[in-house]
C-alpha cells in the first residue's frame, strides 16, 4: 500500500459469520439505505457499434458537495443494475459525504434493458468507453473514479488496461469481488457446495438474455435447454459476440491478463474466503510488478458481503472513502499526469 494509506481492520458483525453468510445477508436481510438529499438526473448513454443500443444511468449530486469531488461511477455485477442493493448502499454513501455518483446500468440490465437489442459481459469494457465519452462535461468537472462490482469488476479493470491512459480526467479505480480468472471461477460455482448460488445465477441469467430484443427462435429453444453458466457461456454469450465457445470468451476477457497493464491508481478488494471466486487467483498474483495496484484481501466478507462488527457501513464502502482521499491527496488524474508538458 502506498504511504499512509491505511484501512480499517476487517471483522464480521453477528450472526453474518462464515463466508456464506456474509454472501447471502443482502438477500436474507435487505440493508436499510437511506436516501441522500440532492438531485438525480437520467441519462441515455450512446454506444459507438452501430447497434444503436444506449445505457441508461442515473446522475446523483448530492445537496452539500465536497469541493473537488470526483465524480463516482458505479458498475453493477452479473444480474444487477442501478437498484441491486450493493449498488445502492455505495451511492449513499458517497453522496452523504459529498462525492457526486453516477450508477451505471450496463448494456441490457435494468433500466438499460428496453434501450438494448445487445447483452453485456464480462468483457465489454468498449461499452463503458462510449458511456464515459458520453457523458456532460458537467459531471466530470472535478474528474472520475471508477468502481466495479464482481462482473463489473473484471469489465472495469480491462477497461483499465486498454482505454485507462485515454480517459481524460481519471483519477483511479476500485474492483470489488472481481472474478479476475473467469474460466477458474465459472468452474467454482459449479462446485456442489455452490449449487443454491449456481441456480440463482443461472436462472437470473436466462430470465436476462430472454428478455432480449433480438432473441431467436434458436437461441429461446437453446436456453430452456442450458444446465450450466459455462453451458450458457458456451451457447448463448459466445456464439452472440463472435468467441469461438467458452473457453475463448474466458481467455480473452479475463481481467487478470490486463492487469500488468494497468497505469491508474486500483484498489482491489477481495475477501479470501468468497465462496465464488478462489483465493489463489489473487494471491497467486505477483502485486509486486506493478505498483499502481494496490489489493486489499481480507481474511473474510464473503462475495460483496463485508457486513463488519465495527459499521453499520459496509467495511468496502468504508475503504473506498479512504482510498478517494488518497487519490485526492495524490494529486492530478492519470491522463493528465501522463500528458506531455507545455513547459
Amino acid at each position: 500500500m502506498p504511504k499512509g494509506l491505511t484501512f480499517p481492520r476487517f471483522a464480521p458483525r453477528a450472526p453474518w459469520w462464515g463466508p456464506d453468510l456474509q454472501t447471502l445477508r443482502n438477500t436474507l436481510r435487505g440493508p436499510v439505505v437511506p436516501a441522500a438529499p440532492g438531485r438525480a438526473e437520467r441519462l441515455l448513454l450512446p454506444l459507438a457499434d452501430g447497434s444503436g443500443d444506449r445505457l441508461a444511468a442515473l446522475w446523483e449530486r448530492p445537496a452539500a458537495g465536497l469541493p473537488g469531488a470526483p465524480l463516482v461511477v458505479v458498475i453493477h455485477g452479473l444480474g444487477g443494475d442501478e437498484t441491486s442493493a450493493y449498488v445502492r448502499a455505495s451511492a449513499s454513501h458517497l453522496l452523504a459525504r459529498g462525492h457526486p455518483v453516477l450508477r451505471l446500468n450496463l448494456r441490457g440490465a435494468g433500466p438499460s434493458r428496453p434501450l438494448c437489442r445487445q447483452q453485456y459481459h464480462a468483457g465489454r469494457s468498449e461499452d463503458l468507453r462510449d458511456a464515459l465519452r458520453g457523458l456532460p462535461a458537467e459531471a466530470c468537472t472535478h474528474g472520475l473514479v471508477l468502481m466495479g462490482y464482481s462482473l463489473g469488476g473484471n469489465m472495469l479493470l480491462k477497461f483499465l488496461a486498454e482505454y485507462g491512459r485515454e480517459t481524460p480526467g481519471l483519477h483511479g479505480a476500485v474492483a470489488i469481488s472481481a472474478p479476475i480468472d473467469l474460466a477458474r471461477s465459472s468452474r467454482r460455482i459449479l462446485e456442489r457446495r455452490n449449487g443454491l448460488y449456481h441456480r440463482h445465477l443461472l436462472a437470473g441469467m436466462k430470465r436476462e438474455a430472454l428478455a432480449a430484443a433480438s432473441n431467436t427462435d434458436e437461441e429461446r429453444r437453446i436456453l430452456r435447454e442450458v444446465r450450466t453458466i459455462i453451458e450458457f457461456d458456451e451457447r448463448i454469450v459466445a456464439p452472440r459476440n463472435g468467441f469461438a465457445g467458452a473457453d475463448d470468451y474466458y481467455a480473452r476477457n479475463h481481467a487478470r491478463q490486463f492487469l500488468p497493464a494497468i497505469e491508474v491508481e486500483t484498489l482491489l478488494v477481495h475477501a479470501l474466503d468468497d465462496p465464488w471466486i478462489p483465493a489463489p487467483m489473487y494471491t497467486g498474483f505477483a502485486w509486486d510488478r506493478n505498483p499502481r495496484l494496490h489489493p486489499l484481501l481480507p481474511s473474510g466478507g464473503g462475495h460483496v458481503g463485508f457486513h463488519a462488527a465495527d459499521s453499520r457501513t459496509p467495511w468496502h464502502d468504508r475503504c473506498v472513502l479512504r482510498f478517494l482521499a488518497h487519490l485526492a491527496a495524490a494529486g492530478r488524474p492519470a491522463a493528465e499526469a501522463a500528458a506531455p508538458s507545455t513547459a
